[in-house]
């Protein structure tokens, strides 16, 4: 998805370059084709700003870690891992690192049995290769050529991707907001929720309460959740295990370990495998 650091301005990067993320919109959004895909690499720490497509969007990268967020949530998301992003979301971009986006566009249709709702998924070898194959396809292409084959075989694997935890809801109460703030701020604080509950002026029910109505979580997953998906951020770019662990609040390397796997189902090593 090609933009600039201020969408005004363009950027070139390895020789290439980044269009104005207006211009990109523009050409994405008008074209008639039912699926295509785009091929962009991004520099360290580079911001996409909050846009959304009339298309469906596969927000995806064979290289680097992205963070994206919307209005009421951030995913984070490895090599390996997408994003669906229905039409019409509103959302943003930050790569952790230097990022080789491939990302796949959708016209809606009622015929496709595709997610409805933003999330995290997990992209098949089979799926990244078809990805990696079309983003040098040009449209149109002939009804049952090798193209038009190759696409609709992406629109299969599409309407099959398994779903995965990685994304971290984002409360509106301001006072919920000063909460989650200071926790991805610090995310090794181990502020209780009485000490929460002191600071704010507010009752540890209805500060539980609050979190449970707002994202769907006690007090206390929010925070997990937050201090993983940090940690796949940093091991991501190579930080290790024992000083991430140190950081976000764990007892040791073990501790941290046990708990990713917990999550997630496997251990970091193999998670990024």
């Amino acid at each position: 998805m090609p933009v600039s650091r201020d969408s005004g301005d363009d950027c070139r990067e390895k020789g290439k370059m980044i269009r104005p993320l207006d211009e990109f919109l523009r050409a994405i959004d008008q074209a008639d084709w039912m699926v295509s895909s785009s091929a962009t690499d991004y520099p360290e720490n580079w911001q996409i700003p909050p846009h959304a497509h009339e298309k469906h969007q596969l927000i995806y990268a064979i290289e680097g870690v992205m963070v994206v967020r919307s209005a009421h949530s951030q995913w984070t998301v490895p090599p390996s891992r997408g994003i669906w992003m229905p039409r019409g979301e509103v959302h943003s971009i930050r790569c952790v690192g230097a990022v080789k986006m491939r990302s796949v566009f959708v016209q809606p249709g009622e015929h496709l049995d595709l997610p409805a709702e933003t999330c995290a998924v997990s992209v098949s070898t089979l799926l990244s290769e078809l990805i990696k194959v079309s983003v040098g396809m040009r449209h149109p292409h002939a009804a049952n050529s090798r193209e038009a084959r190759v696409m609709r075989l992406i629109l299969d694997e599409l309407e099959i991707l398994p779903t995965l935890p990685l994304n971290l809801p984002q409360p509106s109460d301001p006072r919920l907001c000063t909460v989650c703030a200071a926790l991805q701020r610090k995310p090794g604080d181990s502020s209780t929720l009485a000490d929460w509950s002191a600071h704010l002026g507010l009752d540890e029910k209805t500060i539980q309460r609050l979190f449970r109505k707002e994202t769907g979580m006690t007090f206390g997953q929010w925070r997990q959740q937050a201090r993983l998906l940090l940690a796949l951020e940093r091991i991501a770019v190579g930080e290790k295990i024992i000083d991430v662990a140190g950081e976000l609040g764990y007892d040791s390397p073990s501790a941290f370990t046990a708990m990713f796997r917990k999550h997630f189902g496997r251990t970091p090593s193999q998670f990024f495998r």
